[in-house]
């Protein structure tokens, strides 16, 4: 089962850098993300999600692919790339992977305008090494769906890293 931690930081350079710090953890294997989204409170109000996947692109890409090896079979492999990408594309930007879009873009609003909140699913940690890791970033814990004690125990961590 899948943790759900938003962490809000007072900006957004922070909150990428704490994103990238979790994926160098991810690379040693220390923890597993199922998904580590930003989200940002532009100084307008608006609200941003910063995938780290774009999702359009890559059904594009896979669509194109796709498309050009059908059009082959129709001796017309640019018309089925164009086509193959277009439904590739609109596919990928319906797919919703992960944690809701639309959950967090709720859940940054009511961040102050020029901040920040990670949002990350994590499958697997080693809490013991990651938690320390991710302090030096400061934080505040916004929403889990940690045990009370280990929420308490993350947002001290963070308070005093």
């Amino acid at each position: 089962m899948a943790d759900l931690i938003i962490i809000a930081y007072d900006n957004l350079a922070t909150a990428q850098a704490a994103r990238a710090k979790l994926i160098e953890l991810q690379g040693r294997y220390l923890i597993e993300l199922g998904d580590a989204v930003v989200a940002e409170r532009e100084a307008d109000g608006k609200v941003k999600l910063h995938q780290p996947v774009n999702l359009t692109a890559v059904g594009a890409a896979s669509g194109g692919m796709w498309g050009a090896l059908i059009g082959l079979l129709f001796l017309n492999p640019l018309l089925g790339a164009a086509v193959g990408a277009g439904a590739g594309a609109l596919s990928g930007k319906f797919t919703d992977l992960g944690i809701n879009d639309q959950f967090m873009k709720d859940t940054a609003a009511a961040l102050p305008a020029g901040s920040a909140a990670l949002c990350i699913l994590v499958r697997k940690v080693t809490a013991d090494k990651v938690v320390p890791e991710m302090a030096h970033f400061g934080g505040k814990v916004l929403q889990t769906s940690l045990t009370k004690e280990q929420e308490e125990q993350l947002d001290a961590a963070l308070k005093h890293g």
